[in-house]
This record gives structure tokens, C-alpha cells and sequence, in this order.
């Protein structure tokens, strides 16, 4: 599986999605600068975590303004795998890859601690490799986390299938505990918690392996 991550100002987890790539895939994935207008030849887009652009305006529109955006729009409209983590989703919805909007937690504080998900939908290239109803722990680092849609949005969402994870104890007021979201296509996925963060038990727990061995067992 060949993977590029974007590099935007102020996104601070960019490397740990690098490193990430590179123990399970075994290749270093390609860095990507967000004013490049091109994309190397690759299988995922991993748009990071972070604060890109200081989160500045609403966290996200900046980072949608980014060159490199028109390339990633197009890689999925081919069907390629683009996984927003954190900030990522949050350029997603803002970039109209994704439905809804990230808006500030409940509390109006930012969170930062492992938390409880439920997976939801196990018929993804991103989360084949989990158990339908498993539990799972990673953590979250955000204050904007608290996702939001329209009803009738949040219905088709889940007549759809495309509520990939839902956290257990609702830490940001998301609506209907919703986690992460799959695009129509279902090759897009965005989710609030940091599955890079989890995957080497040296760093405290390994739940978040599945979601990269899934997108390695589809994409290679």
C-alpha cells in the first residue's frame, strides 16, 4: 500500500501519522507539502491532526484553501482512500468531502484522554479487520470534536451504514455519539480520535492497528 500524509502549518501530528504508516506498512509514506498541487502515485491520503493554520477562523477552512485540496478531492472522486484524523476531519467537512461540521465541545474545554468506542460498521476498507459491536480505546486530543448534523443528514448516515464509530461515554456532545463518518463512496473516512496513537503497545494500547491493517489488506 502506497500513502502519502499532507503537511499542513501547525499540524502537529503529521509525523505520528508517518510513523504510524511506516511500522505497518513497512514503507515510509510519502510527505506532502498542502501547497503542492499534485499527489504522487499513491492508495490513502492521510490528511493528520493537529491545528492547522493555528485553527484559525473554523478549524479546518484554511487548510481547505490549500493547494493541495483540488488533488485530494480528485484522488477520491477516483475512488481513492483519503482518512482525515482530527483536524483532518474537521478539513474534510469543511472541504465538502463529508457531511456536517466539528464544532466546539459541549464543556468548551479542550479534552485530551483515551475513550471508549463502539464499532459501528465493519463493511469499510478502513475497519475490516474489527469486530461489529467491538470495544475499542484511543485517544482523543480536541476542543472541537462535537460533530453536528442536520437530522435528516444524521439519518441518512445511519440508514446508510456510514457511522463507522460511536464513543461509549460522550465526551464533546457529538450527535448521536457519533465518532467517525464514511462519505457516500465509503472511501473517505473522518474520526475525531487518534488511531495512530495506538498501534505499537509501547505507546499504551494497540487498538487503533486494525484500521491500518484493514486499509492494507484493501488498498494493496
Amino acid at each position: 500500500m502506497k500513502s502519502a500524509v499532507i503537511v499542513f502549518p501547525a499540524a502537529n501530528c503529521d509525523r505520528d501519522a508517518k510513523t504510524a504508516l511506516t511500522q505497518m506498512t513497512g514503507k515510509e509514506p510519502h510527505m506532502v507539502w498542502h501547497q503542492d498541487s499534485e499527489l504522487p502515485d499513491v492508495d490513502l491520503v492521510v490528511l493528520p491532526g493537529g491545528f492547522s493554520y493555528g485553527d484559525y477562523l473554523r478549524c479546518g477552512a484554511m487548510a481547505n484553501q490549500s493547494s493541495i485540496m483540488g488533488a485530494i478531492k480528485a484522488h477520491a472522486d477516483k475512488g481513492g482512500a483519503v482518512l482525515g484524523i482530527c483536524n483532518g476531519f474537521q478539513v474534510l467537512t469543511e472541504a465538502g468531502l463529508l457531511p456536517g461540521a466539528l464544532m466546539r465541545n459541549a464543556g468548551l474545554k479542550f479534552l485530551c484522554k483515551p475513550v471508549g468506542l463502539t464499532v459501528e460498521e465493519t463493511q469499510s476498507s478502513f475497519t475490516r479487520k474489527y469486530d461489529k459491536g467491538q470495544e475499542i480505546h484511543i485517544p482523543i486530543a480536541h476542543g472541537e470534536g462535537n460533530y453536528y448534523a442536520d437530522e435528516e443528514t444524521l439519518d441518512r448516515l445511519e440508514g446508510e451504514g456510514r457511522v463507522v464509530f460511536r464513543y461509549t461515554d460522550n465526551p464533546n456532545g457529538s450527535a448521536r455519539d457519533i465518532a467517525g463518518i464514511l462519505n457516500e463512496k465509503r472511501n473517505v473516512l473522518g474520526l475525531m480520535p487518534h488511531p495512530e496513537r495506538v498501534v505499537d503497545d509501547a505507546l499504551g494500547g494497540t487498538d487503533g492497528r486494525a484500521i491500518f491493517q484493514s486499509l492494507i489488506e484493501a488498498l494493496s
